[in-house]
């Protein structure tokens, strides 16, 4: 089966990073998937892409020109063939049914984030006669978009993180070492990186605390805000920009956290718990279902810097028991996305497929 799999771009984030993972359950069934991204963005998740020998086609253009790229994604399909239409993210699913439409193919449509904007709402539910199957990739987003987007019958979860059993294991602290804090992800709004600068404000002259420091690995449109407002503070937080390979980051650290307004599966907060970390997080996506409340993390509310404050400075002024945290955090994410979770998982969806 040639499988079209049309994602929005190329920016290395939660939606572009498990492409190769998933492909390989496809290529195990016999799909022939070639990857059609509408803009390049930064291009991140290209190389990764590449290694995992999936071919990909780029549109140069902007995440705005919608009738340049419906009719760049028309010509793609028209000379590509495709048996399937694979969807990700909110553009491509609404340019891609439309082209599915017009050549009569079946669709499958991801839905990936616990958050929608009223008009891609709108438009998604008008999709909802003509999709063949609709996959969430987790059970929070099955339980949002239901609601949503009244998805029942046609809607099934294939979680997109697949937990490596052979991830390495953070290095636990030592008596006279800075706690080391961090965090993956885009530098974008949705992140509450500003939420977290203002928590690590609070924390930062804390008598009863030991040295820490907290590094932000990413790239994106706030960094320059993000840096003006760490230096103004004086804030103990380095910006060390884009990392392409994150579990080597977070194998340096003791404790994650993640701020975030809003996720889907959130990748690299699971990422975390893989390499034995345990998590701080707010309640977004399905990070609350995966950290055990005072037993692997800390959930805390949104848009919280006083909260978010107090459940750092507790893991934070205890270093000598987040190693047992984090052992618990990976045995626990293990059990949920190991690799054959993974597979089987996937295989399902694949069942649902007519012709797969």
């Amino acid at each position: 089966m040639k499988i079209a799999y049309i994602i929005n771009s190329l920016e290395c984030g939660g939606a572009q990073l498990p492409i190769p993972d998933i492909v390989s359950v496809m290529r195990a069934r016999g799909g022939d998937v070639t990857v059609f991204a509408l803009a390049r963005k930064d291009g991140l998740a290209i190389p990764l892409l590449e290694a995992a020998g999936i071919p990909v086609r780029v549109r140069e253009g902007t995440t705005r020109d919608h009738i340049a790229a419906y009719r760049w994604l028309r010509n793609e399909m028209e000379a590509f063939q495709p048996d399937l239409i694979w969807t990700s993210l909110s553009r491509a699913t609404l340019l891609g049914q439309l082209v599915a439409l017009h050549r009569k193919t079946p669709t499958v449509h991801w839905q990936h984030c616990g958050r929608l904007k009223k008009a891609n709402a709108f438009l998604l539910r008008l999709c909802r006669p003509y999709t063949t199957l609709w996959v969430a990739d987790s059970q929070s987003v099955i339980t949002f978009a239901a609601k949503e987007l009244g998805l029942s019958d046609n809607f099934v979860a294939w979680p997109i993180f697949r937990a490596d059993p052979n991830a390495p294991i953070a290095t636990p602290w030592k008596e006279g070492e800075i706690v080391r804090v961090g965090s993956l992800g885009r530098l974008n709004p949705v992140k509450a990186y500003d939420i977290l600068c203002d928590a690590v404000a609070l924390l930062k002259d804390h008598p009863d605390l030991p040295p820490f420091r907290l590094q932000i690995a990413g790239d994106g449109p706030l960094h320059g805000a993000l840096q003006a407002r760490i230096t103004t503070g004086n804030l103990p937080i380095d910006l060390p920009g884009y990392t392409s390979k994150p579990m080597d980051f977070l194998k340096t650290l003791h404790l994650y956290v993640q701020s975030s307004h809003w996720e889907g599966m959130c990748v690299a907060g699971h990422e975390a718990m893989t390499c034995g970390l345990p998590v701080v997080a707010t309640p977004a996506g399905e990070l609350p279902s995966s950290i055990l409340d005072g037993e692997t993390g800390r959930i805390v509310p949104f848009d919280n810097a006083p909260a978010l404050a107090a459940a750092l400075s507790d893991l934070i002024g205890r270093p000598a028991d987040l190693a047992a945290m984090g052992e618990r955090s990976r045995k626990r994410v293990l059990e949920r996305f190991g690799p054959e979770a993974f597979t089987r998982n996937g295989n399902a969806v694949l069942d649902r497929i007519p012709g797969f």
